[in-house]
């Protein structure tokens, strides 16, 4: 193979021509023959049995050009490449190609090149980092969740209050006409929880146990097609009220719930949790505005095969984690109830950042001279075989090398960021989405 007239382009592109030698092409034409000459019909010969040089006669010479030229292109360009130096990202095209009259194929290619990233400052950046604190209150209130969650039921005879748990059967009707959906018998509720549409848990409020009620209520416009902006009416019957029975918050308490003997306990490592999940949010986001800050002073042109290649990723991620690995792209978007137009608008802009985070954190590692060592490979090994119960020498065979030391080297360009970051007082309008997170995530965390 010959490789000439590498040319790269302003857009970030390359295009260049590969010779394949005679030989070679004859061989993949040959192949190609092989391969199509069950599906090619030819008078007087069985199905498969006819010559290719009257397959070419009767077709033309080139019938088999095009499959060969699929079946050589791959390695033909693995090879310019390598031999041009090239780096490139996305899949490449066959742009054109030529066969000479002495049977040499000349193969052009289009490819995407990896991007030029012109770094700006990324060491000593400032981003907001709000110092987490977690109060009594928000404790008090996680504890009031947990002695919810654990309290137990007894039948009263009272008409329904606010906070009860009923058992009831009913059945709605618009226009006087049953619709789909809105019926059930014995079903549990707890009242005030805003299960059901606005009014409804309301006016079962002071009714009793086995007695026929109605509830009047309006579908909000943002509802079924069928139902929004609709009156309906319910028949309603109550089967039992149930009321809470809220366990003591005393160290018995602490030890039925926990593994701690006194509340005290219990509540101190609840607040440990709280904080440790807070200071977690907290990192993240300043992390996040740390990357922001150096992305905002990096200049790149990121190719849009890249961004689709990263958007392909996270669908393929998301099938692998609902047990889903071999399904079909367009299937698994089908499953999610996306187009192919409407998957690409909500994952295009997470996808381009992820693209442009990789990309500077990988100038920042050439800058930086970072590289993964034994020692961090060993280590990456270690911490997968501890999470998965194994051993280090079985997880070698499972991860890919390439993938895992580009993971490395790229957490090891984030830590030259981080550590030389300085942290700023949040404005009042930061404060408000680490906060929401943070609490949260503590409210999980017991």
């Amino acid at each position: 193979m010959l490789v000439k007239n590498v040319e790269k382009k302003d857009n970030n592109t390359a295009l260049f021509q590969v010779e394949i030698d005679a030989e070679a092409f004859e061989a993949a034409v040959n192949k190609a023959y092989r391969k199509l000459k069950n599906s090619i019909y030819v008078a007087g010969f069985r199905k498969g049995k006819a010559p290719r040089v009257v397959i070419e006669g009767m077709y033309g010479a080139d019938i088999f050009h095009d499959e060969a030229v699929q079946d050589i292109a791959p390695e033909a360009f693995e090879f310019a490449v390598k031999d041009a130096g090239l780096e490139t990202v996305g899949t490449p095209t066959v742009a054109d190609y030529s066969v000479d009259d002495s049977k040499v194929c000349t193969i052009t290619f289009s490819t995407d090149l990896y991007p030029v990233v012109t770094l700006g400052e990324y060491k000593g950046l400032e981003a907001p980092y709000a110092e987490p604190e977690v109060s009594d209150e928000e404790i008090d209130r996680q504890l009031a969740d947990i002695q919810k969650r654990n309290a137990r039921y007894i039948d009263v005879e009272r008409p329904v209050q606010n906070g009860d748990t009923i058992v009831f059967d009913f059945e709605g009707f618009v226009d006087g006409v049953p619709f789909d959906g809105g019926k059930a018998e014995n079903y549990t509720l707890e009242i005030g929880s805003g299960m059901f549409i606005p009014g409804f848990e309301d006016q079962l409020v002071g009714m009793e146990a086995e007695k026929d009620g109605e509830v009047h209520v309006t579908f909000p416009e943002q509802y079924t097609a069928e139902l929004a902006g609709k009156d309906a009416t319910f028949k309603v019957k109550i089967h039992a009220v149930r009321e809470p029975q809220l366990p003591e918050l005393d160290d018995e308490f602490a030890k039925d719930v926990s593994e701690f003997d006194t509340l005290d306990e219990y509540r101190a490592d609840l607040k440990a949790k709280a904080l440790a999940s807070k200071t977690e949010a907290a990192t993240s986001d300043f992390h996040s505005g740390v990357i922001n800050k150096a992305l905002d002073n990096m200049t790149v042109t990121v190719p849009e095969s890249m961004i689709e290649e990263k958007c392909d990723e996270f669908l393929m991620n998301y099938a692998d984690s609902m047990g889903a690995r071999g399904m079909k792209r367009a299937d698994v978007i089908r499953s999610l109830g996306l187009t192919e137009e409407s998957f690409a608008a909500m994952m295009r802009p997470t996808a381009e950042r992820q693209v442009m985070a990789d990309l500077l954190l990988d100038a920042v590692a050439r800058a930086e001279g970072i590289e993964a060592t034994d020692a961090d490979k060993d280590e990456f090994y270690a911490k997968l075989a501890a999470d998965y119960g194994t051993e280090a020498d079985k997880i070698k065979g499972m991860i890919d090398e390439t993938l895992m030391t580009q993971d490395i080297v790229r957490r090891k360009a984030a830590d030259v960021l981080y550590s030389s970051a300085v942290k700023t007082e949040p404005k009042p309008e930061e404060e408000t989405p680490s906060e929401e997170a943070s609490e949260e995530s503590s409210e999980n965390n017991d």
